[in-house]
């Protein structure tokens, strides 16, 4: 207990002590975690693929994706050439996967969705498959995955020879998986006539394709994903792809001559505000986040234009990483204001705290009904922060559950404390109380739907 309370004390010093958070208040929140029982703050932790050393062949990157009934489906990379889709030449990548039925408690045991063929592949694409995202749809329950896979590191990216983007659909929630399509082309083929240049190289950010509550066109929910781009002119872009029915074909939100994040990008996450615009949060070099906001004209049309990027930080009392360019998982959640009993909407943002890649934590903010919210507001004044470990992590994902608990995995160093190689994946579940030591909890009558 005594360690633990050292640890939360040493973050919380060593984070802005500026910030409208009441520190006493989550110390003694967090202590409570360690020592009460399991049901009362969702103790699921469960490390769910474990990177017992770092020999080993590892694990990275982890993407869930949950369901009404308490199904909750995690897929993560298997890395044998133990670096990313492309370092290694003909370096073999598998995605594998766990399934719970309880929204977390219990999963069942690990599985191949499509290992990579390596030097034995019979093309450029079977070589290894990286970097997954995932969705299910609301209403249907189908399940779309995408990727990253192939024989060629991002950075080494050419017009002619790049990263494959294939997608996955399972019917069945997770326990089978159509054979992968390339749609490569035809989403590289978007920007052949963008103002950058065409696209050099191109992938779809991991963890958790996003899901509109409002926003319907035929069969499905528009759904939307961030894509990291090498651009034509060589700068380094965010844009955000959209597809009304459900992945099988896509556009340019805004367009391709307007990116979402326009210099110095990097892998990203999207999430919906209370109006129905967009929001994009990008990792950056620099401490802390790069946010824009897409505010559309016209819902339906998905007609609209980006904001003014907004870097968020330090300065505006913003999102601190401290030496780490690591992404994280963005997430809106309903939620009713403690003090007085405001309907709000609550924005979560994991990333590593620092220093480095360690102390994996959930920052959160409260945005009001009916205002419209700027790229600079999204970026300033963020009230407070959960400590999920304190100890060596990186990247992180999170998704609604259907008990109402926000389910969240991450990559922590639990076996060994070297940097680099692999992580064990842990998965968490956290009550709106817990994260922001009781400033909010879940409103259970929202009428907006959550994922």
């Amino acid at each position: 207990m005594f360690e633990l309370y050292r640890n939360i004390t040493t973050f919380v010093s060593d984070y802005n002590t500026k910030r409208t958070m009441n520190i006493f208040r989550f110390i003694t929140l967090l202590l409570l975690t360690a020592s009460v029982c399991s049901e009362a703050f969702g103790q699921e932790r469960t490390e769910i693929f474990i990177s017992r050393s770092d020999t080993a062949v590892h694990y990275r990157i982890p993407a869930i994706s949950s369901f009404k009934d308490g199904t909750v489906i995690s897929v993560a990379d298997y890395r044998f050439s133990r670096n990313d889709i492309g370092i290694v030449k003909d370096g073999r990548v598998d995605l594998r996967a766990r399934i719970s039925k309880d929204n977390g408690f219990t999963w069942g045991d690990v599985t191949t969705v499509i290992a990579g063929k390596g030097k034995d592949s019979p093309d450029f694409m079977n070589v290894g498959f990286g970097d997954p995202s995932m969705v299910t749809d609301r209403k249907t329950g189908r399940t779309l995955l995408m990727c990253a896979a192939g024989n060629v590191a991002f950075t080494e990216g050419t017009a002619e020879t790049h990263l494959r983007l294939p997608r996955m659909y399972s019917d069945d929630k997770g326990r089978t998986w159509s054979a992968p399509e390339d749609i490569t082309d035809d989403l590289y083929g978007l920007f052949d006539d963008s103002v950058h240049g065409p696209a050099k190289s191109m992938f779809i950010t991991s963890g958790r394709i996003v899901q509109s509550r409002y926003i319907k066109a035929g069969k499905y929910y528009r759904i939307y994903c961030a894509v990291l781009q090498i651009a034509g002119n060589g700068k380094w872009m965010n844009f955000v792809l959209y597809s009304d029915d459900f992945g099988q074909n896509w556009n340019v939100l805004g367009g391709t001559d307007t990116p979402a994040v326009p210099h110095d990008a990097n892998e990203a996450k999207v999430e919906e505000l209370p109006d129905g615009n967009l929001v994009i949060s990008s990792r950056t070099d620099a401490e802390g986040r790069m946010f824009n906001v897409f505010c559309y004209d016209n819902q339906k049309t998905a007609t609209g234009s980006w904001g003014e990027m907004a870097h968020s930080s330090g300065h505006n009392n913003g999102i601190i990483t401290k030496g780490n360019s690591c992404n994280g998982e963005l997430l809106a959640v309903p939620v009713i204001r403690s003090m007085d009993g405001l309907r709000m909407t609550l924005m979560l943002q994991s990333a590593p705290a620092g220093p480095k890649r360690s102390n994996v934590s959930i920052y959160y903010k409260g945005l009001e009904e009916g205002r419209k919210y700027s790229p600079q507001d999204i970026a300033a004044d963020w009230e407070g922060v959960y400590l999920a470990t304190g100890i060596g992590s990186a990247y992180s994902v999170m998704a609604m559950l259907s008990n109402g608990r926000v389910g969240f995995a991450y990559e922590e160093k639990t076996y060994y404390p070297t940097s680099g190689a692999g992580y064990t994946i842990v998965y968490d579940a956290y009550d709106i109380e817990e994260i922001t030591a009781g400033a909010y909890r879940l409103d259970k009558k929202a009428k907006r739907k959550t994922r």
